[in-house]
């Protein structure tokens, strides 16, 4: 499935200058998905005028837009789940229900007249999307996005995160989580300590949060959960490669030409028969095999995340890319860069095969 980076925007409580300047900002930067809060209005006429406007311009400039919403809202607004044209009336792409019901009701709508994705909360561990599907759901327009969480502690651990979301990709389904901005203040409630899916992630650069959602390959949708991402962040998260890792990488200064092509210029990937002690690029070696590469801070301890090439003295694998995993010592191996620290956990993510590449944080 494709992959997609979104926004969140909150009209119950928002300016609507600031949304439609938002929107059209982080639409500049790529983002092709809103995720719209609806959880405490209940006057028609006023979702009409303001909601309709917002979702209006989302179309414009090409997003999809889903709606959360709720049982309150349904019964605030007068609208049953049995006739969904209210949504379809403005023009949102699809409803996230923010709580669930028996299996057999989501099924049923699932096969709305509107063709309105059902968005499922992904957030639990147990057989709610299995029980959903065994009523012979509308698959195609069943989705699943994770709950963010406004309190400092209570996000999901990493863990329980991937079982959740092994749930729903088991499925092939459409998935998205949470990532945080550092710069946002605003969401749906009065406590905003940020709001990530992944409690790990609430103080991390934006971008190595987002790095590694897709590095599960287990999501699609990257969603921003505050409101409103600097437009430093926006163009940070717009850089990355959804499909493959790439870590950012301090290169030394006296890394030599041959060395800087190899680490920057190449696709890598990891051999399939992988060991413990370092990723390994081997392709690499074979394209520069005739360049001499000289030897240079090759006498200390190597360190996890370090970005090693074979030198002369290594002869077939001479100009072979590695990144250490474990610790150690090979004079035949110059030391050419350090991936950053933030991103030392996107190692875990490189399989067998993984493709992967590097940017430099120098320029």
């Amino acid at each position: 499935m494709r992959r997609k980076l979104g926004i969140s925007i909150y009209p119950d409580d928002s300016d609507i200058a600031k949304d439609q300047c938002y929107l059209k900002k982080a639409s500049e930067f790529g983002f092709s998905r809103v995720f719209m809060s609806m959880l405490k209005v209940n006057d028609q006429e006023i979702v009409l005028q303001k909601y309709q406007s917002l979702i209006k311009l989302a179309k414009q400039l090409n997003y999809e837009v889903i709606i959360d919403v709720s049982p309150l809202v349904f019964k605030s607004l007068g609208i049953t789940y049995d006739n969904l044209n209210f949504f379809a009336n403005l023009g949102v792409d699809g409803l996230r229900l923010d709580e669930g019901f028996d299996g057999k009701k989501e099924a049923l709508l699932s096969f709305n007249s509107q063709k309105l994705i059902i968005e499922l909360n992904m957030s639990n561990d147990v057989a709610y999307v299995d029980n959903i599907l065994s009523y012979q759901a509308n698959k195609p327009f069943i989705y699943g996005c994770h709950n963010f969480y406004p309190q400092k502690g209570t996000g999901l651990s990493f863990d329980f995160f991937m079982k959740c979301s092994k749930r729903f990709k088991n499925y092939n389904l459409h998935t998205a989580a949470f990532i945080t901005s550092q710069a946002g203040k605003a969401g749906p409630w009065s406590v905003n300590d940020g709001l990530p899916t992944l409690e790990e992630d609430r103080n991390l650069p934006i971008e190595v949060q987002a790095k590694k959602m897709f590095a599960t390959n287990l999501i699609d949708d990257v969603i921003i959960g505050n409101a409103y991402a600097s437009a430093d962040e926006l163009w940070r998260l717009s850089l990355i490669d959804p499909y493959q890792v790439e870590f950012s990488i301090a290169l030394l200064p006296n890394i030599n030409r041959v060395e800087q092509e190899i680490v920057l210029s190449n696709q890598h990937v990891r051999r399939g028969d992988i060991t413990k002690q370092v990723i390994r690029s081997t392709e690499v070696r074979k394209k520069y095999r005739a360049l001499a590469n000289s030897c240079h801070d090759n006498d200390n301890e190597f360190h996890r995340g370090d970005v090693v090439i074979g030198n002369d003295m290594f002869g077939k694998y001479k100009n072979e890319l590695q990144i250490v995993l474990i610790p150690h010592r090979d004079k035949r191996k110059n030391l050419v860069g350090h991936i950053v620290t933030d991103e030392l956990r996107l190692l875990d993510f490189i399989k067998p095969w993984s493709k992967f590449k590097f940017v430099s944080i120098n320029n």
